[in-house]
């Protein structure tokens, strides 16, 4: 019995265990820890910080599952985020000017965004279709155009409600308020209860488990595992018949639909609708998130998500006020940002060749 369980606690076997966590997700969780013993010698609140953690876990959750299917597809990290994000938000300003109040204004909202998500997907998918080799550059070009397009529209677009157009002039404000429609957090506020100082957002984080189980169960099923077959292998997917391209534009709308889907979700949760170069750079923090839960350029999984999401959100919200606390007088919380979501995702394209072999 001794020497069974010495086997099964042997050092190959656990270094065989961290190799399949990732070392970028143990070197961030453990950073993670040393900044919250950091915090708590400086008298940060704990309370505070478990409570902003779980909140912008929730927040951004469901733009992180928007990498899992492009991923699985084999066109990479869905950079072109942007498209999904500015889908979502053309839905909920339609939905404003309707109208639409509180619950309505949600629901609204979703129903808006599916089928023009699913056009643009669409139009994103047949172009990735036709750069194969070259899908992150062409994808990050991509978001950038449509971000910088959309800034135009926002300008000229016809939209007359009182409650998102500049006081002077044409067009519509930067940011929105979402109080003024009654939608400021209506997610967080349901079912949402306290542990302690600890606030939990149970209709927020119910929201993320139900797209997430939704997720899972589409890569359980058929065409799910005909996705993934593709992106995995595609010579052998294309032997066995599996339509490449046509699932390749599937995945690409479905993670267009998630990123539509999950701006209008964290829009909600910050209260405000932030409009013109806001979407520009959300699909990097994305990104970083879902490779520091564990999954790579070629692979990933909904507890990639998961856990990725809440390491790197629970990372910038401790970090940032540790830092801040630590050299006083400064301002590093956005040189620290970017330098752990930047380095996070330079590694991730460091291993894609390494992958490819």
């Amino acid at each position: 019995m001794a020497g069974k369980t010495n086997g099964n606690c042997s050092p190959g076997r656990l270094l065989s265990a961290a190799g399949d966590i990732g070392m970028p997700t143990l070197i961030i969780a453990v950073f993670w820890l040393l900044t919250l013993l950091g915090g708590f010698a400086a008298g940060i609140s704990m309370q505070a910080l478990i409570s902003d953690t779980i909140k912008r876990a929730g927040m951004n959750g469901i733009l992180v599952l928007a990498m899992v299917p492009a991923i699985q597809s084999g066109t990479g990290p869905n950079f072109a985020l942007p498209i999904g994000i500015v889908c979502g938000l053309f839905a909920m300003v339609c939905a404003i000017e309707a109208g639409a109040m509180g619950c309505w204004w949600l629901v609204l909202s979703f129903i808006i965004c599916v089928p023009l998500a699913a056009a643009a997907g669409y139009i994103y998918g047949k172009l990735m279709n036709a750069v194969k080799g070259s899908e992150m550059t062409i994808a990050t070009y991509t978001g950038f155009s449509v971000v910088a397009l959309m800034c135009l529209a926002w300008l000229t677009l016809p939209f007359k409600n009182p409650k998102m157009g500049w006081f002077i002039g044409k067009g519509l404000r930067e940011t929105i308020q979402l109080d003024a429609v009654g939608a400021a957090q209506i997610l967080n506020r349901i079912l949402e209860f306290r542990i302690g100082k600890v606030i939990i957002p149970t209709g927020l984080l119910l929201t993320f488990a139900v797209f997430c189980i939704l997720t899972q169960l589409f890569f359980h099923s058929k065409t799910g595992i005909a996705i993934s077959a593709g992106g995995i292998n595609p010579k052998f997917a294309r032997a066995a018949g599996i339509d490449i391209d046509r699932n390749r534009i599937l995945a690409n709308i479905i993670s267009t639909i998630l990123g539509a889907a999950g701006i209008i979700v964290y829009s909600q949760s910050f209260g405000y609708a932030q409009l013109y170069t806001a979407p520009l750079m959300m699909a990097f923090p994305a990104v970083a998130a879902v490779l520091i839960g564990g999954a790579t350029a070629s692979r990933a999984k909904v507890s990639h998500v998961v856990i990725g999401v809440i390491l790197f959100q629970g990372l910038l919200t401790t970090a940032l006020p540790v830092a801040n606390e630590v050299f006083a007088g400064t301002d590093l919380s956005e040189i620290m940002r970017m330098i752990i979501q930047n380095g996070i995702i330079l590694y991730a394209l460091t291993q894609v060749k390494g992958d490819a072999k």
